[in-house]
């Protein structure tokens, strides 16, 4: 049965409202947590720390659910639904009496920012196999935009009124649902769908599910580690630069947005071109290699200019995401890859709760004055990581050269 294929910028632009809607929220959560929970500056970090983590959390536990019921009802309505419950919660959260609400509300959050799942189920449904890493890099450069645009609008909106971020990122979910409802055919047609499963419908069932695939196993490990290198730009990234080169906060804001557009070309434009000239399999672990020893520079930068240089040739690494998507798709029943999406969108989350705390970790035990004083050691640690993953990306890659 042939399959229409979706408007792959429409599912771009979801993929976008996901991290657009998170980054449109941030400059505000301080000022917020401070006036709910009734505390100061420095405690409102931790308890906004307490945010980010309920956040990933849900979406790693709730992806796989979200995954399967796109398995079971179709992608279409689902994306809907998450699209409009979403919008929903911002609101609510944009009234948050309490920080208990405003917790509550970055739960919802992370369980229908689950969307990923779905989204690129739609990719793996309809997209021919030779020409799926490039969609799920147009859909990676999505969410990269997202990553721009989210801080830069949400900082604006919250000098006209603290809620109007909120509602912001409300209106976007909105319109993502509407055009959805007039703009997106189902890919997933009736005959190709296979019961929901409550016990697959889970993270540790779903990845249960899929250990039973070398493949698919030994790439979820390599989207663990990559990811868990990855967070070292999140958890230390801006102490670095105001430690090393007493950086500015407008300095380190551009240098947030210069690495995401960077991200946005790898994945929208780079990725496919180079899948074409040199197949997944090789051009995987070269970017993983690259990005070692682009971190082991950063760790070892002697000026402004050197970092964002390096930054930009960094985001080069995350080419190998829809280089593992599509493998991963390719070795994947019809029926089951909106719970691949959902196993994929969990590891992330898992990756993105064990990274940071790891990384902090590090830079705090290397930055202590009267100890060590090498506060590039965390991207030490990170390029080590890719290296692993470089290596772990070409024996995983061999499966699928393999006679089956």
């Amino acid at each position: 049965m042939d399959v229409k294929r979706p408007p792959i910028l429409l599912l771009a632009f979801i993929v976008f409202i996901d991290l657009c809607g998170i980054g449109l929220i941030i400059p505000v959560v301080p000022s917020l947590v401070v006036r709910l929970a009734h505390v100061s500056l420095d405690q409102a970090a931790g308890l906004g720390s307490l945010l980010l983590l309920a956040y990933a959390a849900a979406q790693f536990a709730f992806a796989p659910l979200i995954g399967g019921l796109s398995d079971r009802y179709g992608r279409r309505p689902v994306l809907i639904w998450v699209m409009v419950a979403l919008g929903f919660d911002y609101i609510v959260m944009a009234f948050a009496p309490t920080f208990e609400w405003l917790l509550i509300g970055r739960l919802v959050s992370g369980i229908m920012g689950a969307s990923f799942a779905p989204a690129n189920s739609c990719v793996a449904d309809s997209v021919p196999a030779a020409e799926r890493g490039r969609a799920f890099g147009i859909l990676g450069a999505g969410g990269a935009a997202g990553f721009v645009a989210g801080p830069a609008l949400g900082g604006f909106l919250v000098g006209v009124d603290p809620r109007a971020p909120f509602l912001a990122a409300a209106l976007l979910a909105f319109v993502a649902a509407v055009a959805s409802l007039f703009l997106l055919a189902e890919t997933l047609p009736p005959d190709r769908r296979r019961a929901f499963s409550l016990a697959r419908a889970n993270p540790f069932g779903s990845l249960i599910q899929f250990w039973s695939s070398p493949l698919v196993r030994g790439f979820l490990l390599t989207i663990f580690v990559v990811q868990v290198a990855a967070q070292v730009s999140v958890a230390v990234w801006p102490y670095y630069v105001i430690l090393r080169f007493d950086w500015s906060p407008p300095a380190i804001g551009a240098s947030i947005a210069m690495f995401g557009v960077s991200i946005a070309l790898a994945q929208g434009l780079l990725a496919g071109w180079l899948f074409k000239r040199a197949g997944e399999a090789r051009v995987g672990p070269a970017v993983l290699v690259i990005g070692a020893v682009d971190y082991v520079l950063i760790a070892l930068a002697g000026s402004t200019a050197q970092l964002f240089v390096l930054i930009s040739i960094g985001a080069l690494t995350y080419v190998a995401w829809p280089a593992m998507q599509a493998m991963m798709s390719h070795a994947t029943p019809e029926d089951a890859q909106g719970e691949l999406q959902g196993a994929i969108t969990s590891t992330m989350a898992l990756g993105s709760i064990v990274g940071p705390p790891v990384m902090s970790w590090v830079f705090v035990a290397f930055s202590d004055r009267p100890g060590i004083a090498f506060p590039g050691a965390p991207y030490v640690l990170a390029a080590l990581l890719l290296l692993i993953a470089a290596w772990k990306f070409i024996a995983t890659a061999r499966l699928a050269e393999a006679p089956r």
